[in-house]
């Protein structure tokens, strides 16, 4: 069966290898066979090992989106008398504060520019001046906009006051290098349809095994989204608690030996390389990028609309959407942007056939001339 390549720009789901889409097509099983319980255990512990030693750190999966696992996470750990800083310089350090809004969980909220780094000044400050904060969460790197925030200095300063570190990596886990105890991140947030190259419906939270086993006696929030009970349950009996996405399992076992033979160093590369060849186009067709090259991610560019009356965004997303590529819209600030993505099976020959039918859109709308 031939299966058609399209080349997604979005920040996700990424594009998958035919070796990933292939491995859902398996016979059917009960999600708690034995077999099946192995199937999830490895893929909890190679998780795991990507970014911990699993003496320390445990994997705890959930079936659903990587905003499930960060409300999974918000919900389980802060105890009643606990409060949570978190830093909001982007849609999803948004999106957390407003899951701690519907628990009620008491937060305050550090804002910073959505296109410029965090000022570790100032949030330290912040941190000094609030009384019983017992958390800090923030983005690793802001899908929305590509920037890579600087989660190693802030784990340090999470140490210095005896905070515990949550941080989402939904986009950063399996392309950025990330060593957990070195940043000293207590909770990890990510899922199956990134970086990590598998496909959409696994949402995991990588986490400090001791840390953990402190919330054991947090009255739960949620049912279905309460971290320990999940975490405990699996250690237990080799099993989720309630039906998990059984096909997208195989998958995440195939995208994660993928990434074991390429590495995630290697795949940071590979990104790279796609992200410089990205940016050298726009040079070349006069078209801005947001976020500095110092503090870019290398895997997400919020482009700048072209100022030009006969641009419309949605009519360039069907011109490319017609030819296999898929872009997407962004708003930042006072900016109007579309997003290209260079995660997932693609490389910087993909972006060099994105390039041509950019400046053929271009030349279309008039913005470039045809040379």
């Amino acid at each position: 069966m031939k299966i058609t390549r399209n080349v997604l720009l979005n920040p996700g789901p990424a594009t998958t290898t035919y070796s990933v889409k292939l491995a859902q097509a398996v016979p059917d099983i009960c999600p708690r066979e034995q077999e099946f319980g192995d199937l999830m255990e490895y893929c909890a512990t190679e998780i795991t090992k990507f970014v911990g030693d699993p003496k320390d750190y445990a994997t705890v999966l959930f079936g659903g989106s990587g905003t499930a696992t960060v409300e999974a996470i918000l919900n389980s750990v802060i105890p009643d008398n606990g409060k949570v800083l978190i830093i909001d310089n982007g849609a999803y350090g948004k999106r957390m504060c407003q899951i701690t809004n519907v628990y009620k969980i008491p937060t305050v909220v550090f804002e910073s520019s959505s296109i410029e780094p965090i000022d570790l000044n100032d949030l330290e400050a912040l941190i000094e001046s609030t009384d019983g904060l017992t958390h800090l969460a923030m983005i690793h790197h802001e899908t929305t906009t590509g920037l890579l925030n600087d989660v190693t200095s802030i784990g340090k300063i999470c140490k210095k006051h005896s905070i515990s570190f949550i941080v989402d990596s939904m986009s950063g886990f399996a392309a950025i290098p990330i060593d957990m105890k070195a940043m000293n991140i207590d909770y990890l947030a990510a899922s199956s349809n990134k970086n990590i190259q598998g496909m959409a419906g696994i949402g995991f939270a990588i986490c400090n095994k001791a840390i953990l086993e402190t919330t054991a006696s947090i009255p739960m929030r949620s049912l279905y989204l309460n971290l320990y009970a999940q975490y405990a349950y699996f250690e237990k009996t080799h099993q989720t608690r309630f039906t998990p996405p059984v096909q997208t399992f195989y998958a995440l076992k195939q995208a994660i030996v993928e990434t074991l033979e390429e590495t995630i160093e290697g795949r940071y590369a590979r990104y790279t390389k796609s992200w410089e060849t990205l940016l050298d186009g726009l040079d070349v067709f006069g078209l801005e990028y947001l976020i500095d090259k110092e503090h870019h991610s290398k895997i997400i560019t919020s482009i700048i609309e072209p100022n030009t009356d006969a641009y419309d965004f949605n009519e360039m997303h069907d011109y490319f959407f017609e030819r296999g590529f898929t872009i997407y819209p962004g708003k930042v600030n006072n900016y109007n942007t579309f997003r290209i993505s260079n995660i997932g099976q693609i490389n910087y020959t993909d972006i060099e056939a994105f390039l041509k039918i950019l400046k053929a859109y271009l030349v279309k709308i008039n913005f470039i001339q045809n040379n």
